[in-house]
């Protein structure tokens, strides 16, 4: 079988949560690097030991038990927003490996529950801790995992385009002119103060809570 055949056949049987926590940046580079050798075939949490098994037979090799220091496999769970506390931040939205999450900065952000891929990618840069992990109450179906795989490369390659217009933009920028940047740092400065002064609100609203 061809290398990228065998990445290929290898990406299939994972379950395109891009969750990450195989020590990869999705589950294409984690099939690449079995399909290397690189790694074994038991790091991935989200496909248990159904799927740790299908890639011992897919690869001839011998069925392995799931690293649990990588995770533990569960049911399904879907990211839940406690939208009373959102800053509208966008953080949330910048860490969904799979475009699950809608809202805009500054506005109320929203999870996508038939999107969500419960990789709780989206937990960690949260500012007021107002991401929660939640039971989906419905199985990962191969449908879900070719979707999840479409959204997670097209969102790569928009991540890559909007990379690449930057860096022409900088280019085409004259090194002579420097006073171009004040504006750029005045709308940070401006950003941080607006995301200051929304994590003191937040804090203040929780704090008078009974």
């Amino acid at each position: 079988m061809q290398a990228t055949s065998l990445i290929d056949a290898i990406d299939a049987v994972l379950p395109q949560t891009q969750c990450t926590k195989c020590g990869y940046d999705g589950c294409r580079p984690y099939a690449q690097a079995i399909a290397n050798g690189e790694v074994p075939i038991n790091r991935c949490p989200p496909g248990g030991d159904e799927g740790v098994a299908e890639l011992a037979r897919l690869l001839n090799v011998p069925v392995l038990p799931l690293d649990a220091a990588r995770g533990e496999h569960g049911p399904l769970l879907a990211a839940v927003i406690d939208e009373a506390h959102c800053i509208g931040c966008t953080l949330c939205i910048q860490a969904c490996p799979v475009d699950a999450i809608v809202g805009a900065n500054k506005r109320m952000h929203t999870v996508l529950p038939e999107l969500c891929t419960g990789c709780d990618l989206c937990v960690p840069p949260c500012p007021v801790d107002c991401i929660g992990m939640a039971p989906a109450n419905r199985a990962w179906t191969p449908a879900d995992a070719q979707a999840a795989r479409q959204r997670h490369q097209g969102r790569a390659e928009r991540l890559a385009r909007l990379a690449a217009d930057n860096a022409r933009l900088m280019a085409d920028t004259p090194e002579d002119k420097p006073p171009a940047a004040a504006p750029a740092e005045h709308d940070a400065e401006r950003k941080r103060s607006a995301v200051e002064n929304a994590l003191a609100r937040a804090r203040a609203r929780r704090a008078a809570k009974p």
